[in-house]
């Protein structure tokens, strides 16, 4: 069987019968346009009903002579042996016809039709089924909407400026690119805009040829095995496009610093802030991260070029010796140095012993199996990128542990002025669904002004096209958990973000009048802070800012200590 698509302005149709079969033909035939000549001893009047100027009708039987002067012809009577005629008669004449009663006894077979717009969907059941193939036609005509008949219109205008301005070798490359955008975006583009988003499409695939010319980039990342094995997968894609990449291990603050907790090495971004220098110095290309470290403001001379496809993104308990999380006995000593996750661990089980644990994954994992612990939390995207686990290796539902924003997807950064690359690595690397959820996240994030060392959790997830966001944020630890979830309709970027920005504002109303205190304490030192410590244990928030890094206050404090080693009593006076 070869499905084709018949042109049929000025051509001319002839039906024998006049039946039902007969009338749902004459429909279709006459929706497509054809001049359709109706001949049977009987008429019925839905077919009556559809002849004008461009329909005739003789009503009698059928004779050989009918099929002069006609294009293709239709036997759609109720006597198997007259059909069987006029397919023998329509062969002679070199007319291509079709047997409404027996379908491989024709030449063709006449497939169920929906049109929306330009769009034309057919359904074919080879003539054994037509009642199925009028309801997958119906199911198809709800699916595709006028949206879809915009969208249509939009690629169109698009591929009139393509085959305009783009080399004839990369049309289709270009067209391809445009076609997988989202419809909603497609279906709403004026004139001018489809022809920029046609422009832009263009401009992305110079840049990644520019870039394949180039050969080799640079690739900044972190030297734990688990970065190493993020930023491997994206090299292996982005060499995919005929870019090789040569890996450049760096050094951050967070690697360094080993001794106490991320949330109290006193420094934003302690994961990113070498890389970025890293890439500002020319010294890399770009840059993979775990996309959880990344702040929710990027600096204003770097991009993030694409997220990648996300992993599993709950936590995970795992033990050597304990089931579940609730068969651990009071008193178990668990490892966690995430304020986040021990916020909402303690909310869930306050008799435990929550203690700090530091170290790459398969660091805590053997920490894990030599008895300091008797369980650890650690991220199931991490472990099932190491393939690695403990003996009970057991994801938190969402519900009960809201993983990290961003948590479970790489961010491919790039400096600002590389749009080439950038658009290789989005090419290579980038996943939409991910995307989506990500840029909601991280809006989350931004309109709280929280850090990536925050006590909060968000997690956006998309069914079909209505995204679910969750989000929690502990005031202290010990204290209330506060949680929002809001659902709605994202196909595109900007929903995403607002959706994001509307569960901060919500998070942030419930927060408000009930959060601690919040003291910003200069520091000049790298060792830790008795102050900081003796403020925390008295229920506050405490921001230690080194060198002006004015970027870490997250909201408005409401006091400011310039401490020597003996103010803590003092400072605690005014609280």
């Amino acid at each position: 069987m070869l499905p084709i698509a018949l042109f049929t302005h000025g051509r001319r149709a002839l039906l024998t019968g006049g039946g039902n079969v007969a009338a749902r033909k004459a429909e279709t035939l006459h929706a497509a346009g054809l001049h359709l000549h109706v001949v049977a001893p009987r008429i019925e009047a839905r077919i009556h009903g559809l002849l004008c100027s461009a329909c005739s009708f003789a009503q009698r039987p059928y004779q050989p002579e009918d099929l002069a002067g006609i294009d293709l012809a239709i036997a759609a009577t109720n006597d198997p042996a007259v059909n069987a005629q006029i397919v023998q008669d329509a062969r002679e004449a070199r007319v291509p016809v079709c047997d409404a009663t027996a379908p491989e006894r024709g030449d063709f077979s006449m497939q169920a039709t929906v049109r929306v717009g330009d769009l034309t969907f057919t359904v074919d059941s080879g003539g054994s089924t037509p009642a199925f193939s009028q309801r997958i036609a119906r199911e198809l005509a709800e699916r595709f909407d006028q949206t879809y008949a915009d969208a249509a219109k939009a690629l169109a205008r698009m591929r009139v400026y393509v085959q305009t301005v783009c080399e004839s070798a990369k049309r289709a490359e270009v067209m391809r690119e445009l076609a997988a955008m989202p419809v909603d975006e497609l279906a709403a583009m004026n004139p001018a805009q489809a022809e920029h988003a046609a422009e832009s499409a263009i401009e992305r695939l110079r840049g990644i040829a520019s870039q394949k010319a180039m050969g080799t980039v640079v690739c900044a990342s972190r030297a734990s095995a688990l970065a190493m094995t993020q930023t491997r997968s994206v090299a292996a894609r982005l060499a995919e496009h005929g870019i090789a990449t040569t890996i450049r291990n760096i050094t951050t603050t967070g690697d360094t610093v080993q001794d106490r907790p991320v949330s109290s090495i006193g420094s934003t971004n302690v994961f990113v802030t070498e890389l970025e220098l890293a890439l500002r110095e020319g010294r890399a290309d770009y840059a993979v991260h775990s996309c959880k470290d990344l702040p929710g403001v990027l600096e204003s001379d770097m991009q993030l070029a694409a997220i990648s496809q996300r992993e599993d993104a709950r936590d995970a308990f795992c033990s050597e010796r304990y089931e579940s999380f609730s068969s651990l006995p009071a008193g178990a000593v668990v490892g966690t140095s995430s304020p986040r996750r021990r916020s909402q661990l303690f909310a869930l089980r306050a008799d435990l012993c929550y203690e700090d644990i530091r170290g790459n994954v398969d660091t805590r994992l053997r920490k894990l199996r030599e008895g300091t612990y008797d369980a650890i939390v650690l991220a199931m995207a991490g472990l099932n990128r190491l393939r690695m686990h403990a003996t009970y290796t057991v994801p938190f539902a969402v519900e009960d542990l809201v993983p990290a924003v961003a948590q479970g997807a790489l961010a491919i950064e790039t400096r600002r002025d590389e749009d080439g690359l950038a658009s290789a690595l989005r090419a290579s690397v980038n996943d939409r669904e991910a995307e989506l959820c990500v840029t909601c996240e991280r809006a989350a994030l931004r309109t709280l002004r929280a850090g990536c060392s925050a006590p909060l959790g968000v997690h956006a997830q998309l069914d079909g096209a209505t995204m679910n966001v969750r989000a929690a944020f502990a005031l202290s630890p010990g204290n209330e958990i506060v949680t929002e979830l809001l659902s709605d309709g994202v196909t595109t970027i900007a929903q995403a973000e607002a959706l994001g920005e509307r569960i901060g504002r919500a998070l942030a109303r419930r927060i408000s009048g009930k959060r601690a205190r919040l003291v910003v304490l200069a520091r000049t030192q790298e060792r830790p802070s008795r102050i900081a410590e003796a403020l925390r244990a008295r229920g506050v928030d405490v921001v230690e800012l080194r060198d002006g890094e004015a970027h870490a206050v997250e909201r408005e404090p409401d006091m400011l200590v310039f401490p020597s080693s003996g103010s803590v009593d003092a400072a605690h006076a005014y609280l």
